[in-house]
């Protein structure tokens, strides 16, 4: 018997009577626009379905996942809805030139496999048509979802090491804070702007002088002193724009090491979560992959750099952050330390006021814009009740 009268003996009548989806995609944009000749290969499945009898109308082409990754299900819309028009039973063939078009994941691919065994649905490559209620054809296309699976590793194995070997001569490119800029030579340089490079030098000069970044967001705020921001994102991408210093901001400005002159790689991971998102964290700075000090030029040396980190841990302990909760103080109020506000999620501070015949009534408030950015807008109070 040849290839040909196998694969007709395969094809029923019960196949024929529901549609068949050609599932189309591209990992990313780049090879959408560049790599073109897969994806004519992958419309021209559709002849090999008509070939088998399929009627041209009878055949659905999938192609909203072009240019979205094969590593999860999570954002592929069109991988999503072929599932689910084959777990109802309305697909008689799936089409995709390989099985990696389909899934790089042995769980999504296996899963695939099941719902297609449980409703008698065929699978189609470009190499030939398998059942998955078959023993042989079921053990075939097992084996091709982890070939693609251990080809996706071995290819993140071989971007991920010359990524770490670049990172640990301190070549690899990274976005620069503001204040930095790459050269003609993908040299990292200060930023020839001396409008950028005197704000910069004010507020590290401040911090020394204050000893904490409350204290220098406040100076910028009196002096209405606004905090250069180079933009990475969106339409403005590239340029500089002028803001006002946030508390938040400061600090991350305090505990970048790239304005002490040093190249870092490594500091932030990442983990997969149980619904397909991603987490960042940071992690500390024995764990950073790569760490090299006095790699460029910088606003400050490294030793002003570790007295700038001990400040602000010891601002950190006196100001209890490290704990998240104040210990009980004098007062009637219940939840010191314990209340945050319901518009903007942060802890708010207690006081208390002489209310009627002269009764000390405790109130909440929430001063997250006086402390973030030092504005004089007044802060929301609660009255408590209990």
């Amino acid at each position: 018997m040849n290839m040909s009268q196998q694969v007709n003996q395969k094809v029923t009548a019960s196949h024929l009577k529901r549609q068949a989806y050609c599932y189309v995609r591209q990992s990313t944009l780049k090879q959408v626009f560049e790599n073109t000749e897969s994806t004519k290969r992958q419309y021209a499945l559709r002849e090999r379905a008509v070939a088998l009898g399929w009627p041209v109308v009878q055949i659905v082409t999938v192609d909203s996942d072009l240019g979205e990754t094969a590593t999860s299900v999570a954002d592929r819309k069109g991988f999503q809805k072929l599932m689910t028009e084959v777990s109802l039973g309305r697909v008689g063939l799936v089409m995709g030139l390989e099985v990696s078009r389909l899934a790089r994941n042995n769980a999504d691919w296996a899963r695939l496999l099941e719902i297609c065994a449980i409703t008698d649905t065929l699978i189609l490559d470009e190499e030939g048509v398998y059942n998955p209620t078959d023993f042989n054809d079921r053990l075939l296309l097992n084996m091709k979802g982890t070939f693609s699976e251990v080809e996706l590793h071995v290819l993140r194995s071989r971007l991920r090491g010359g990524i770490l070997s670049k990172a640990r001569r301190g070549e690899l490119k990274t976005r620069l804070p503001t204040g930095f800029v790459y050269d003609h030579n993908d040299k990292i340089i200060i930023d020839p702007d001396k409008q950028v490079q005197q704000s910069i030098r004010l507020f590290f000069d401040i911090f020394q002088r204050t000893g904490a970044a409350f204290a220098t967001v406040k100076a910028f705020a009196k002096d209405d002193v606004k905090f250069p921001c180079r933009m990475h994102l969106g339409p403005d991408k590239g340029k500089l724009k002028w803001q006002r210093l946030t508390s938040a901001r400061a600090l991350v400005i305090l505990k970048n090491p790239r304005y002490a002159g040093a190249y870092y790689y490594g500091r932030q991971r990442s983990r997969k979560n149980v619904d397909g998102s991603t987490t960042y964290f940071q992690v500390p700075r024995d764990q950073w992959l790569v760490l090299l000090k006095d790699i460029h030029p910088g606003y400050i040396t490294w030793e002003q750099y570790e007295e700038n980190l001990r400040r602000i841990r010891q601002n950190a302990i006196a100001y209890n952050v490290i704990d998240r909760k104040t210990p009980p103080r004098e007062g009637s109020c219940l939840l010191q330390g314990l209340a945050v506000c319901g518009k903007c999620g942060q802890r708010m501070t207690i006081r208390y006021k002489y209310q009627r015949k002269n009764r000390l009534g405790p109130v909440y408030l929430c001063q997250r814009n006086r402390i973030e950015r030092w504005e004089s807008k007044l802060p929301i109070y609660t009255r408590c009740c209990y």
